[in-house]
């Protein structure tokens, strides 16, 4: 029953967007929380119910496996489960934590349950390298609710709608009365702040971005490089109803080198036309082996006006952990032969661009960590994010990715620019809404106004401590209480 009720709350998510299915079951979830024996059994409750939960919402982690079928497919449904019970692990010990904590009472159990599983959630953000995938609060994205954000963030939406939705397992008329009445309040909140949303500037500067909708088992492939190649430079040319400030191809959408193909910088510049920044995802090698995904910024005659290395790289997927020490044990095969080789970019940055307000660059799943977007006086006025979510496939990845992107815009209060490679490309204003969007595995390219930057929000300010710090004074508080009163 744990494994299916954290499954039904998995549906929260995209593409499924089912957020309510947690008002159903977390209660369940309650029940057997407090029924389980003792905080291991609690413990073991939390982990098959989180089983269920990634089980569900990371089952797109088995495409990537699927692209050479005929050497790495074995892998996929160990990946699935690896994946699955090793995340469980964090609800694992928020529930089992929660028990210890709040052994009896009804209401202060709610409240120690909810603030626990917020932060053993928010400890994914951090532990390891951290990996902040699909948080509860993150089911309610295209929704209201989503707006309080901006004022909690992410982790204190997790920890709110956690409690709310917890709340009827009470059955009580006063909790189901305050969780249901609290859901409809930020609801009715969010619905007013989205309608105090500014109107676009009628000079704001116009963005094209590009979708090559280049496949994974098509990208590389010797007969279609020049093929996408050439698909984006007739993108980057077509005519525009509005002059282009910019130009923005996805990740690695540049398949050869630049630095040693001066002809294509002047070309793909060509493109662009002047006045219009081109601004692209490429590969650059710096020495004999020191490999960067870098985003690159091209001046009208085609030389580098800026860059940024991306600086959080994918574990066993851009880099392989530990990857000396596997060498120096003799398994070179394994350190170098499995995984890409990337090195590690010095960090976030702020890229001032002639004709452009200033912007943080975000290359892939870097825009899945809201605790690294740029705060204080180098906030940017807008967010860009590249990606190549053809490894992701073409169910529930690409559009959750797409769904914590619109997470940054509204926790921030910033726009956000999105350029995909097989999609969703969209243009997000600093409400979280798509203003213009390309569909997925669809190849083209659209224009855009980017959105205005809204006043820094209150986590865009404050960040994450003083609601983490909140929540644990929420946890010792329902402690001391259950305790006095058992």
């Amino acid at each position: 029953m744990a494994l299916g009720a954290g499954a039904a709350m998995g549906l929260g998510h995209a593409p499924y967007d089912l957020p309510f299915a947690a008002l159903l079951a977390l209660p369940l979830l309650f029940h057997l929380w407090q029924t389980a024996p003792g905080w291991r059994g609690a413990a073991m409750t939390g982990w098959l119910a989180g089983t269920g939960y990634f089980g569900l919402t990371l089952s797109w982690i088995v495409e990537p496996f699927l692209i050479d079928v005929a050497r790495h497919g074995f892998m996929a449904p160990f990946a699935l489960v690896f994946m699955a019970t090793g995340l469980a692990l964090f609800w694992a010990l928020g529930f089992g934590v929660a028990r210890r904590a709040v052994p009896h009472g009804r209401w202060a159990a709610a409240l120690g349950l909810a603030t626990a599983l917020a932060l053993s959630e928010a400890l994914r953000a951090f532990v390891l390298t951290g990996f902040p995938w699909a948080l509860p609060g993150y089911a309610w994205t295209g929704t209201p609710v989503a707006q309080a954000a901006a004022l909690v963030g992410p982790h204190g939406l997790t920890a709110l709608v956690l409690l709310l939705c917890l709340l009827p397992a009470l059955l009580r008329p006063a909790p189901v009365l305050l969780g249901l009445g609290g859901l409809a309040a930020l609801w009715g909140a969010g619905a007013i702040r989205l309608a105090q949303a500014p109107a676009i500037a009628p000079d704001a500067p116009a963005i094209r971005l590009v979708q090559p909708n280049a496949s994974q088992q098509l990208k590389w492939r010797g007969d279609m490089v020049q093929v996408f190649y050439e698909r984006q430079i007739a993108f980057t040319q077509a005519p525009a109803e509005a002059p282009l400030a910019a130009v923005i191809w996805s990740e690695t959408a540049v398949p050869f080198l630049l630095d040693d193909r001066p002809d294509l910088q002047a070309d793909i510049a060509a493109a662009a036309g002047p006045g219009t920044a081109a601004i692209l995802g490429i590969r650059r090698l710096e020495g004999a082996e020191n490999w960067y995904n870098t985003l690159a910024v091209l001046d009208a005659a085609g030389g580098t006006l800026a860059s940024y290395d991306k600086h959080h790289l994918v574990p066993f997927g851009e880099y392989m952990p530990l990857r000396d020490r596997l060498r120096a044990l003799g398994l070179s095969f394994l350190a170098d032969g499995l995984v890409g080789s990337f090195s590690t970019g010095p960090g976030p940055r702020l890229l001032s661009v002639p004709g452009l307000p200033p912007f943080q660059p975000l290359i892939c799943y870097e825009a899945i960590f809201p605790h690294q977007i740029l705060r204080g006086p180098d906030r940017p006025d807008w967010l860009l994010q590249i990606t190549n979510d053809a490894w992701f496939g073409s169910w529930s990845g690409p559009y959750q990715h797409l769904a914590q992107a619109r997470m940054r815009a509204i926790e921030q209060g910033l726009p956000l620019a999105r350029a995909a490679n097989t999609g969703v490309s969209a243009m997000i204003d600093g409400h979280g809404r798509i203003t213009r969007a390309l569909p997925l595995n669809v190849a083209g390219f659209i224009d855009a106004a980017l959105p205005p930057p809204l006043p820094p929000t209150p986590y865009a300010r404050l960040g994450d401590a003083p609601v983490l710090a909140a929540l644990l004074a929420l946890l010792l508080t329902a402690a001391l209480t259950a305790r006095r009163r058992g």
